[in-house]
């Protein structure tokens, strides 16, 4: 297929990035990896009449360790996460997308931003509860991970602003486990779980998050097996009580793949299979 016609501007400037957001009005669309807004353009489900090229700006590229935050810029390539193994789940989530091609290409700022339920890193912010900067016209603002998805392909964005930082709490003394499972290797997860867990000094559950991927249209929490495990023991049997609980609250989409139900086992052996991994 062949997108329909389109302006292209590519700003050496953070301010020319908005100003370029500002003239295109809601029409212009920011282009940063492009491997999910050129596919849907070229099926011609999406019609931007402007393309703004992040590329040039200087800035929104590398990852950052300060007081206990990782500060990651929007255009950090999915193969420079992978590449740095200290990040825990991110680096891991990271190594699982799509294949190296694509990896080489996506950004992180890119994935939030499109806002797919069924890509691994909004599941990932979601489970680090961390929290996205945007800026655009009206100044900077943070957006928690809680709050930035909104519904299928929608997010708190607004059509002026620009992802500008990524910040993650630093999770040194948190064991983390990532699951997801596709029909070929290089597909968009059927389901994916990212997991996290840090242990009590008696060895018990201080706390867990749990995040699920494509089980409804926007990433989700397992808010009631994280309860289920949390202040008792990380034992085999205490995991797989809690997992049993992983799909409370989803409503995943049936589609070629999988049916709703079958989603929901897949949750629950994905997410018995992540805490386990990051409980060690």
């Amino acid at each position: 297929m062949i997108p329909g016609d389109f302006d292209y501007t590519a700003p050496d400037s953070l301010d020319g990035v908005l100003a370029a957001l500002k003239d295109g009005g809601e029409d212009a669309k920011l282009l940063a990896g492009g491997h999910s807004l050129l596919p849907l353009m070229k099926l011609r489900l999406a019609f931007p009449t402007l393309l703004v090229d992040l590329g040039h700006v200087p800035g929104l590229r590398g990852v950052q360790r300060e007081n206990g935050t990782v500060r990651i810029g929007p255009m950090t390539r999915h193969a420079d996460l992978q590449a740095q193994p200290e990040l825990g789940l991110l680096a891991t989530a990271a190594s699982n997308i799509a294949d190296q091609q694509v990896r080489n290409r996506g950004t992180i700022g890119g994935s939030l931003a499109h806002g797919d339920s069924a890509s691994d890193l909004p599941g990932v912010l979601l489970a680090y509860e961390g929290t996205i900067t945007a800026q655009g016209s009206d100044g900077t603002r943070e957006i928690a991970a809680a709050d930035l998805f909104r519904d299928y392909l929608t997010t708190a964005l607004r059509p002026d602003e620009v992802i500008t930082e990524v910040r993650l709490p630093a999770q040194d003394d948190w064991g983390h486990g990532f699951q997801k499972f596709t029909r070929r290797a290089e597909d968009w997860a059927m389901v994916g779980v990212s997991a996290l867990v840090k242990r009590a000094s008696d060895g018990s559950c201080e706390d867990v998050r749990i995040a699920l991927t494509n089980m409804g249209a926007t990433p989700l929490r397992a808010r009631a097996a994280e309860d289920a495990l949390r202040g008792g023991p990380l034992d085999v049997d205490a995991i797989a009580k809690a997992a049993e609980q992983a799909a409370e609250g989803t409503e995943p989409r049936g589609d070629l793949n999988a049916s709703p139900d079958y989603k929901r086992h897949l949750a629950r052996v994905l997410t018995r299979r992540a805490l386990e991994q990051a409980a060690g």
